[in-house]
């Protein structure tokens, strides 16, 4: 049994989303949550909470127990970028993509034995 929790249209850069979330794949939660709480990265807020999501749901649809989770699979996606326009010399203008993620946690029980 697995639960899942999605994060849609973050504000965040994919790749920079990556470098926290592959800190976190496979480990158990409390060792999740300790070291998204001591890595000092942008990401690390919204991470946290699709992970609080994710238990939250193994807890309350699953019933499963919050202490024997871990994070089975954790992965962001890329999201559409929003376009703007910055002016440069001579009239031109550069286009600036503000990137966005698709963050997904999914987290399982470990198998006893």
């Amino acid at each position: 049994m697995q639960a899942k929790a999605v994060a849609k249209y973050i504000r965040i850069s994919p790749r920079k989303a990556r470098q926290v979330i592959d800190l976190i794949r496979g480990k158990n939660i409390k060792d999740a949550y300790a070291i998204l709480k001591f890595t000092p990265h942008k990401a690390t807020e919204p991470i946290n909470k699709v992970l609080k999501s994710a238990v939250a749901n193994a807890e309350h649809n699953y019933e499963m127990d919050a202490d024997t989770l871990f994070v089975k699979e954790a992965y962001v996606d890329v999201g559409p970028s929003l376009k703007r326009m910055k002016p440069r010399a001579m009239g031109r203008a550069d286009i600036i993509k503000r990137r966005t993620s698709h963050i997904t946690v999914v987290v399982s029980e470990k198998k006893e034995g």
